[in-house]
C-alpha cells in the first residue's frame, strides 16, 4: 500500500474512495497494511478511508507524546478541510483517537477503538519488546495475536529492526511513558461522542476488562467481542471486524 502514499507538506497518507471520511490511526507496532481489510471493505460502501502516517519516530523527543500526535491528527483533518469524521484506532492509535475526540469533539462524529491504550497502564510498556534476540522478539510478537501464525516473518522483522534502532527505541519508550501518564479514566465520562468498541476476547496486551471499563465509562458506547482474537482484531479477523463496524455505522446512520 505504501506506493500509493500521497505527500503534502508534512503529511503522508493513503486515501481510498469517496464519501464519509474514516481516518485510521495506526499503533506503534506495525504499518498501514495492518488495515488492508478495512481499506478494501469500506470504500465500495460509500466511505473515504484515509490512513495518515503518524510521525512516531520523527518528532523531537520532547514532543513525542500522545497529546502531540492528537494535535497532528487535528492538523491533518484541517489540512484536508474535513469535518464530521470517524476516527478508528488500534492500540496507541485508539489512545490518540480518544484524546483527539476529547480535545476536538466538534470535528469527530464517531470513534472506533480496538485494543486501545488509555486506561490500562502496563499495556504499552509490557507489549513492546525490549532489545533482545530474534526468538524473544518473535515470542513477544506472537503474544499479540490469538493465532501465533499471524505474526509473519515480515511483522517480526519490523519489530526486531525497531527495537534494535536506538532512535526508534528511545521514542518508543517515550511514547510508552506518555501513554501511561495520559490515563483517560477521568475524561471518559465527560465524552459524549458515540464510540464503537471492538475487542478480541483473548487480548493479552489490553485484556477484556479494559474494554468493559471503556464501555462503562464512555456515556454513548457499544461493545462488541470477537472470539479467538488477540490485540489486533482488524488484522486477525478482518471480516468479522468489518461486519461489526459496518452494522454499527449503519445502525447509527453514519
Amino acid at each position: 500500500m505504501t506506493n500509493q502514499l500521497k505527500k503534502e507538506g508534512k503529511f503522508s497518507y493513503l486515501e481510498i474512495g469517496e464519501g464519509t471520511p474514516i481516518i485510521i490511526l495506526h499503533g506503534l507496532m506495525g504499518g498501514l497494511s495492518n488495515f488492508d481489510g478495512v481499506a478494501n471493505f469500506f470504500p465500495p460502501k460509500g466511505y473515504k478511508v484515509l490512513i495518515p502516517v503518524l510521525p512516531i519516530y520523527d518528532m523531537p523527543i520532547l514532543k513525542t507524546n500522545v497529546k502531540n500526535f492528537s494535535k497532528y491528527v487535528k492538523e491533518f483533518i484541517d489540512h484536508k478541510k474535513m469535518k464530521d469524521v470517524i476516527l478508528l484506532g488500534n492500540s496507541l492509535g485508539g489512545h490518540i483517537g480518544l484524546l483527539c475526540t476529547k480535545l476536538y469533539p466538534e470535528l469527530i462524529k464517531a470513534l472506533v477503538i480496538t485494543g486501545s491504550s488509555g486506561l490500562y497502564e502496563s499495556a504499552m510498556g509490557e507489549s513492546y519488546p525490549k532489545r533482545g534476540d530474534r526468538d524473544y522478539i518473535q515470542k513477544k510478537a506472537e503474544n499479540v495475536f490469538y493465532d501465533p501464525k499471524v505474526a509473519t516473518k515480515e511483522i517480526v522483522d519490523e519489530v526486531y529492526e525497531t527495537v534494535n534502532d536506538r532512535n526508534k527505541l528511545i521514542r518508543t519508550l517515550s511514547i510508552a511513558k506518555s501513554a501511561i501518564r495520559h490515563n483517560m479514566g477521568k475524561d471518559l465520562p465527560k465524552m459524549n461522542t458515540p464510540v464503537c468498541i471492538i475487542w478480541g476476547e483473548n487480548d493479552n496486551v489490553t485484556p477484556p476488562e479494559v474494554a468493559k471499563e471503556f464501555n462503562e465509562k464512555l456515556p454513548d458506547s457499544d461493545l462488541f467481542w470477537i472470539e479467538k482474537c488477540g490485540h489486533a482484531a482488524m488484522m486477525e479477523h478482518p471480516d468479522a471486524f468489518n461486519e461489526l463496524l459496518f452494522a454499527w455505522l449503519e445502525k447509527r446512520g453514519y
